[in-house]
């Protein structure tokens, strides 16, 4: 009977597994929800700050002579990741109606004065591109370089021929917009006053035409302005077969007065509303080498296992033949041998500057505790790219609200070590002081040159106070709070005592800081390939959507660096080390020095393209903050591990 039941048990688990995995083939990514248009209706585009991968420094749309809203420019809602992204979403002249074909003007400028020219000039050479939104889909170009069909979302501001010495500005282009007729189901509800009665007009208005696909192709033409300007704004005009021939294009000089058109094509599409992302997130560009990634994490993973399984034997059978010894053997075996049972009254003995330990390994659990929430909610989906800048904002909020668990791992190894809750404040402050000062700093020395070059990825003071209103509104609190959870916790007790003086430790052939910064290879490992990519959707405008493979590297990260500290930590044992607390915090954060360095290599060898010191300047200060970021969660995964490790040893020893 016992076992019918527990095959009906495994029954109903299979049952609830296959019904939730339906479930979630047909869960779609939120951030963004369905517009229907029906014909004719008004939808007007908008444009993001203009973006180059030459100079990574985002400039607002309308710093170019471009035509301006009748209505005057309003700036969309931005949240906070959209802010500190310099994302700058304005409203555009560009407007369309629904299934309406058309050739439309839009303004001719004003001659162009020496200021404008120099500015069209040094963007288009920068290869500087036109971010435009419709519906909240970016704008896709298709080009073809060396015979490969490639895809870009936006279009550039202009170019320069090879075989010309000037440079022309894009100032027509032709939109495809994909619309999928949508096919909702109707249903009339009862009410008291009776049955609800849908018109002919709602039901039109309800299934309209959902917007799955936005191409643009850009080019340059020549226009009469004299004719032009006798037109207004959205009068039609003749179309364009794009490409045209250079002495038809639009020359970038002083006082050419340059006129903007655009026609559109609405397409029928198959597509479904909930599958229009597909063709961003399979680009060219960004697709992940599955195989190599497989392989990778495979190899390092069955090394990793095969260490860590020889490892444990070791020391189990080190145990086993302590154990079965008597008083007398065990203590002429302790005369005899050297080793890690040599160091049982040093091993808990307080490490140099314990008070920054605790710091560390405090903003470490901080930040690794928001890397895993955020990681696994955007595996399940819940990041989608619709949403832009969501990703970032949860982070900031996630790392606000993780300050008590900060603040109370922090003080708890702060108890530990020193036996005492005295100074539990200075450790607090200190915790929730210590990452986010040096981001602060370093974000400010950024902004600064950001601000010299009139971006619009300069963070606005008032974005500034926010951040800080955050910071000690929040952060600090939260962190003062676990701080104080972590007084009130029950201390661990160490299962040795410690001798008043401490044991000489033997010296080495070789420093033992050469096999803490090379235990770091194995993590950086299993991260060196997801990190190219990573590295390519932040600097060269891809997007990254991988988040499956992203959390599986991310828990093979989390095992290989608690396997490599730990071992680490037996072989200084083993030596009859005892000061392995700093040890088996670098073990692991050694691979935040790996990191850095590859930033250095993508730098000089995958970003050709970026040009000037300020963009360099720009890329190490954000890839040193990534890297002290990944040095503290790193680093505290290991010593916790080790920590957890060397109480488990040495509470199996017999001690008298």
């Amino acid at each position: 009977m016992a076992i019918l039941e527990r095959l009906s048990s495994i029954h109903l688990s299979c049952l609830f597994v296959i019904v939730f995995a339906c479930v979630c083939n047909g869960f779609y990514l939120p951030g963004s929800y369905m517009h229907t248009y029906p014909n004719g209706a008004p939808i007007f585009a908008k444009v993001n700050s203009l973006t180059s991968i030459e100079t990574e420094l985002p400039f607002s749309y309308y710093s170019l002579p471009y035509c301006k809203p009748p209505g005057g420019i309003k700036k969309s809602a931005e949240n906070l990741g959209e802010l500190l992204m310099g994302d700058q979403i304005d409203n555009s002249p560009y407007r369309f109606q629904m299934n309406v074909n058309e050739s439309v003007y839009l303004c001719t400028t004003n001659p162009l004065n020496e200021n404008e020219v120099k500015l069209l000039k040094q963007r288009t050479r920068d290869l500087y591109q036109v971010n435009m939104i419709l519906d909240n889909l970016p704008a896709m170009r298709y080009a073809k370089q060396n015979g490969i069909n490639i895809q870009w979302t936006g279009y550039p501001v202009g170019y320069a021929p090879p075989q010309s010495n000037e440079d022309y500005i894009i100032n027509h282009l032709k939109f495809k917009v994909l619309v999928h007729k949508y096919e909702g189901s109707f249903k009339i509800i009862g009410t008291e006053e009776g049955m609800g009665v849908i018109s002919e007009a709602e039901k039109e208005k309800a299934s309209g035409y959902e917007i799955v696909g936005f191409e643009v192709v850009p080019c340059s033409v020549k226009r009469d302005p004299e004719a032009m300007l006798k037109l207004k704004m959205y009068d039609p005009v003749d179309p364009v077969n794009c490409p045209v021939d250079l002495d038809k294009s639009q020359i970038i000089r002083e006082q050419e007065r340059v006129s903007f058109t655009y026609e559109v094509e609405f397409v029928k599409s198959d597509i479904r509303w909930p599958s229009r992302w597909d063709a961003y997130l399979k680009m060219e560009g960004a697709r992940v080498h599955w195989f190599s990634i497989l392989n990778s994490l495979m190899v390092i993973f069955f090394l990793a296992g095969i260490v860590f399984v020889i490892f444990l034997r070791t020391v189990r059978r080190d145990l086993t033949r302590y154990e079965e010894l008597d008083k007398e053997a065990q203590a002429q075996m302790n005369e005899e041998l050297s080793g890690w049972k040599l160091v049982v009254g040093d091993v808990f003995r307080e490490p140099n500057c314990s008070k920054l330990l605790c710091v560390m390994v405090g903003d470490g659990t901080q930040i690794l505790g928001m890397a895993v929430v955020t990681i696994v909610f955007a595996a399940l989906g819940f990041m989608s790219p619709a949403s832009r800048g969501m990703l970032l904002t949860g982070m900031i909020i996630l790392y606000l609200f993780l300050g008590i668990v900060a603040g109370y791992v922090g003080v708890r190894l702060w108890r530990t070590i020193k036996g005492t809750s005295e100074g539990w404040r200075s450790i607090s402050w200190s915790v929730s002081c210590f990452f986010p000062g040096i981001v602060f700093i370093i974000l400010t020395s950024l902004n600064f040159v950001l601000w010299g070059s009139k971006s619009t990825g300069a963070i606005p003071i008032s974005l500034y106070f926010i951040l800080l209103s955050l910071w000690f509104c929040i952060s600090v609190p939260l962190t003062l709070l676990g701080g104080y959870l972590g007084t009130r916790a029950e201390a661990i007790q160490y299962p040795v005592r410690t001798n008043q003086i401490p044991r000489e430790i033997p010296a080495r052939k070789y420093p033992s800081w050469l096999l803490v910064l090379g235990a770091g290879t194995l993590p950086f490992g299993t991260l060196f390939i997801e990190l190219f990519f990573i590295l390519s959707s932040i600097w060269l405008g891809r997007f990254y959507y991988v988040f499956g493979f992203l959390l599986v590297v991310f828990v093979l990260l989390v095992v290989v660096c608690a396997e490599v500290s730990v071992v680490l930590t037996y072989m200084h044992l083993c030596v009859e080390d005892w000061q392995w607390w700093w040890k088996a915090f670098y073990a692991s954060g050694s691979v935040a020095l790996y990191v850095f360095l590859y930033s250095i290599n993508y730098l000089v060898f995958d970003l050709q393209s970026l040009s000037g010191p300020v963009s360099a300047i720009l890329y190490l200060g954000y890839s040193l903050i990534m890297a002290i970021a990944i040095m503290l969660s790193t680093g505290t995964i290991g010593f916790l591990m080790s920590f957890y490790f060397v109480h488990y040893l040495f509470s199996s020893v017999k001690i008298d």
